[in-house]
């Protein structure tokens, strides 16, 4: 019996579209950006998200607690009534071909935990977000099992807001082996330059899990692999779009984002998380980066209210520059609140993302 798959329409279509150069209603027009923004928050996660725009943001990547009591900021008394008070915020938040991934397992046997089964029903019965994919993280190295099959995998639910998601499949493609390759060749219904570009990952991605030794460690107990990230991060959102992590835990999410050009906004209940992020900009400090990189950070954090001034004049210089036809003046002093909502307005002014 043939394959049915090869048989979809929609599929069809889209391919036919491609060949005769008609872009898809979710294609986006990525504008260049020299300069990519980064901003940490220390701050409960629900009433951070209650003060985040409407249409916002392009990807909320998260890794929420589980549940298991691995520090203070994992215990839940209840779990699900909890998670219903961020879950909520998501869709507003979302651009319109905006995406959500959020990481979770189905192999807890005890319901006080964070079931992603439980997060997904409450989702596809009380919410508007539409599932995409359910992605199967596999690894190799895991902990045993005497009473049930060890596992093997974690699990994550790709969420859109509409049917006019973004997906850049192209970008995370991955090469085929020459053998693979020499039979996909053969293959009448592959196109030859579809298969030069490499092949659908697929939704099961065989990706180590961080050993002790890794490079790549900072120290949280939970933090995931930066290529999961990437992956995610390229697919999802394009260069110069806004990503949030409100459960940023590693600082992973912030990391990669200044490697692939988008903005980011980091939020973490646990103060740790500043000094993550410091650790993955110092293992990044031998990187050449293509764009530059804005933000205040760490321990710089702390001199930004003494250099206020002489940044001042230098802002003032660059805007003269930029908008000739504006005037600018320097004040001696101005109030924090005020000068983040005057930045705020002139963000919007500029068709920027706030920060």
């Amino acid at each position: 019996m043939p394959n049915k798959s090869h048989f979809n329409n929609g599929l069809r279509t889209l391919v036919q579209q491609a060949r005769d150069g008609i872009e898809h209603s979710s294609a986006v027009h990525v504008r260049n950006f020299d300069k990519t923004f980064h901003a940490v928050y220390i701050q409960d996660a629900v009433k951070f998200l209650k003060t985040v725009p409407d249409s916002s943001v392009q990807l909320v990547l998260i890794d929420p607690p589980y549940n298991l009591e691995l520090d203070y900021w994992d215990s839940f008394p209840n779990y699900l009534d909890w998670a219903k008070q961020w879950i909520d915020e998501i869709y507003r938040i979302m651009s319109d071909n905006g995406n959500c991934v959020i990481f979770g397992g189905f192999q807890f046997q005890d319901l006080k935990q964070g079931d992603l089964l439980e997060i997904l029903y409450y989702i596809r019965h009380n919410t508007n977000l539409r599932l995409i994919n359910l992605i199967i993280w596999y690894y190799k190295n895991g902990m045993s099992a005497h009473r049930y099959f060890a596992n093997r995998h974690e699990e994550a639910i790709w969420l859109s807001k509409t049917k006019k998601y973004y997906f850049d499949l192209d970008s995370v493609r991955v090469p085929y082996s020459e053998e693979a390759k020499k039979a996909a060749l053969k293959d009448k219904r592959l196109r030859p330059e579809n298969i030069e570009k490499g092949k659908n990952p697929t939704n099961v991605w065989e990706i180590g899990r961080l050993n002790g030794n890794s490079t790549e460690r900072v120290g949280h107990p939970t933090q995931k692999p930066t290529e999961i990230i990437r992956r995610l991060v390229k697919a999802l959102s394009y260069e110069g779009s806004l990503v949030l992590d409100f459960f940023a835990g590693s600082g992973t999410t912030g990391r990669v984002c200044i490697e692939e050009n988008r903005h980011s906004i980091m939020v973490d209940s646990d103060n740790s998380l500043k000094r993550y992020f410091e650790m993955h900009r110092k293992k990044m400090s031998g990187t050449s980066f293509k764009h530059g990189v804005e933000g205040i950070f760490g321990e710089e954090a702390k001199l930004h209210d003494l250099t206020v001034g002489e940044i001042s004049h230098h802002v003032i210089a660059k805007l003269t520059e930029d908008y000739p036809q504006l005037t600018f003046r320097y004040r001696q002093s101005i109030e924090k609140k005020k000068s983040m909502r005057h930045y705020k307005r002139l963000t919007q002014i500029l068709d920027k993302p706030y920060l």
